[in-house]
């Protein structure tokens, strides 16, 4: 069982089980123990209980704020750029697509859903040991099309006389960018996805690479068909993304959150012959510090 648990999923689990012994202990000492010492004796509690005692409120706090409020996040990779760059330390809602329990993801208490344009963190559909953050397109009943690295939208017909035909997703040129994947500079867009206004960028060195695509059944490359409990989901670094063109939907159980801020974000450009830990941070960018869109 523990195998297929990420690493916030084994914290997770960790947290639990020690606010749990943690509060029953407590709960034993103030209602059990702590009477029967004032009863036969003026003794006070054993170190291991004192402890267990005081470490309960704390880890109790933690878990409440950790599964149900804000999770700390780091992004590692340039999946999501221009939008969050490695080394982003981001904030992610946990209430924003419902009250879940911390280790099986089980909806508790339904709060709302995701919406085109909304930046998730998921549990990945093909790997559940890892987390990742896309942004959401496709919503249940949409059609998504991804032809000549332009995106089209047929959102669901939801039962109109009238269905919606597919549209482009409207997008503005803004120029070259100085990101750069194998020595080439990427060109970026101004992107209106819904109600969100966001920048992505494309690599106009490298082809579509439409053969990669994950091809649902019934459905020619290049287009999906969201399912019911589904989402579609893609990485704002449109070339340089392992998203749902990949390996398709992502699971409405698999959500973890929103991401809606970043509190820090630090470098990590160190110099080749550099003595400096290449885990360390060598810069703050403080510039970085706000709210994501």
């Amino acid at each position: 069982m523990l195998s297929v648990f990420n690493a916030a999923e084994l914290f997770s689990l960790i947290l639990t089980l020690a606010t749990l012994i943690t509060g029953i202990v407590f709960a034993l000492d103030k209602f059990v123990w702590q009477p029967k010492r004032a009863e036969l004796t003026q003794e006070s509690a054993s170190g291991w209980v004192t402890q267990a005692r005081s470490l309960f409120p704390v880890l109790f706090a933690i878990l409440i704020i950790r599964s149900f409020i804000i999770e700390p996040f780091q992004i590692p990779s340039g999946s999501m750029q221009p939008t969050l760059l490695p080394g982003d330390f981001i904030g992610v809602e946990k209430f924003a697509y419902g009250l879940r329990d911390p280790i099986f993801h089980k909806t508790l208490i339904p709060t709302g859903k995701p919406q085109r344009g909304d930046i998730t963190v998921f549990i990945d559909p093909s790997n559940p040991k890892i987390d990742l953050i896309k942004r959401v397109v496709g919503l249940p009943g949409d059609t998504v099309i991804y032809q000549n690295k332009t995106l089209y939208i047929k959102p669901a017909c939801d039962g109109r006389k009238v269905c919606p035909v597919a549209q482009e997703v409207p997008k503005q040129y803004v120029g070259l960018t100085n990101f750069t994947e194998q020595g080439v500079r990427l060109d970026e867009y101004n992107e209106q996805l819904g109600k969100v206004n966001h920048h992505i960028l494309r690599d106009p060195a490298l082809p579509e690479q439409l053969y990669r695509y994950y091809q649902q059944p019934g459905s020619p490359m290049g287009v999906w068909v969201v399912p019911k409990g589904h989402y579609f989901a893609m990485g704002d670094n449109r070339d340089n993304s392992l998203d749902s063109r990949y390996w398709g939907f992502m699971p409405e159980q698999n959500l973890v959150g929103k991401a809606t801020f970043i509190w820090i974000s630090f470098t990590f450009n160190h110099d080749a012959g550099s003595m400096w830990p290449h885990w360390l941070p060598n810069g703050v960018r403080f510039n970085r510090i706000g709210r994501i869109h």
